[in-house]
């Protein structure tokens, strides 16, 4: 721990977070889904994407530009395909009613389909495909996003750093998660090496005119480079047309800027795709299958036997079970914020 961060037990970071969503308007339950996603974000180790959203997310909800209170719809329009309009609210709640209506289409069908339109930045991916698989779902998720990646070859910034994660069940042991953004890293890893003055490297992101740097404001005014080049570039627009195209939420470059267009709804869609896998087999089955999948790989020796071959999700699993055990590390600037909204501020 660092002297800019604080431990502080999971269930009183949960109602420190819940009571500062219920003064920004919330209501008490959608407060508390929201605050899970969030809080299993810090859980994981993925600060950037947990509890210190409530600093963007507050601005927003307080200007106007995501609504407190949404009248959130699911429609059924096929046996196992669901629509979610999110009305423009808070991000995490949207993504916590789209899983739900797909897990509730996948128990039935024993697939499921949701597509959300109506919402903002919900996360990261991983907390929903941990809930998933803890009730026996494997799941493929994605989100679109505002624009930071130039088109391969282009000289703008016309896609987004899309989500893309994935998860398995392994009943009695641990899930499969893969979570993932289209860039090298997030742009909230840039945003934190320009407040501590760090440098960043070159393969992190480009100036404006597209010429990789390692100035993090020259790379915050430019665009964040794609994993694996035009393959990253390809995944992105897929997920793109997946979340946004075929929600009927915006793409590309008609999705709202956080920064430039705070008070506007940016109509961020996501997709959720659900696979009961009991319906494949017992949970025995499963495990077995898992567990064996796991050990192939994990068997083989590491080149630095300080370093042992893990699989997706294996570091953030570990992370959670320690600070569930010896409290969350986090920022005191996210423990001021917090605390400003639940003092009214």
């Amino acid at each position: 721990m660092t002297l800019q961060n604080q431990i502080i037990s999971e269930k009183d970071l949960t109602q420190l977070g819940i009571d500062a969503f219920i003064q920004l308007g919330l209501k008490p339950n959608d407060a508390r889904d929201v605050v899970q996603i969030l809080v299993l974000a810090d859980l994981f180790g993925l600060s950037t994407h947990g509890l210190s959203r409530i600093e963007s997310y507050g601005d927003r909800l307080r200007i106007g530009g995501i609504n407190p209170q949404p009248q959130i719809v699911v429609e059924r329009i096929a046996s196992a395909m669901v629509r979610v309009n999110g009305d423009n609210g808070v991000g995490p709640l949207v993504g916590m009613r789209t899983l739900e209506a797909a897990m509730a289409v996948a128990k039935d069908c024993g697939i499921g389909i949701a597509l959300a339109r109506g919402s903002n930045h919900f996360g990261p991916i991983s907390p929903y495909a941990l809930l998933a698989a803890e009730q026996g779902f494997a799941t493929i998720i994605g989100s679109n996003a505002t624009t930071t990646i130039a088109p391969w070859g282009g000289t703008d910034a016309r896609l987004g750093n899309s989500p893309l994660g994935f998860g398995v069940p392994n009943p009695g042991g641990r899930p499969f998660l893969l979570d993932m953004a289209m860039s090298v890293v997030a742009r909230a890893k840039i945003r934190n090496a320009l407040k501590r003055g760090e440098s960043i490297p070159n393969t992190w992101g480009t100036d404006a005119m597209g010429v990789p740097t390692t100035d993090p404001k020259a790379a915050l005014d430019g665009f964040l480079l794609p994993i694996g080049g035009h393959k990253g570039y390809g995944i992105a627009l897929l997920v793109d047309l997946f979340a946004g195209l075929l929600s009927n939420a915006a793409y590309l470059t008609h999705i709202k800027s956080w920064q430039d267009a705070p008070d506007e709804p940016q109509n961020l869609g996501h997709f959720f795709i659900l696979i009961d896998t009991k319906v494949l087999g017992s949970p025995e089955w499963l495990a077995q299958r898992m567990n064996d999948f796991a050990s192939i790989l994990m068997d083989s020796p590491p080149i630095d036997p300080s370093k042992p071959v893990i699989v997706p999700g294996s570091i953030e699993l570990d992370r959670m079970a320690q600070q569930r055990q010896s409290g969350i590390e986090i920022s005191l600037e996210t423990i001021k914020q917090l605390q400003k909204y639940t003092n009214g501020s």
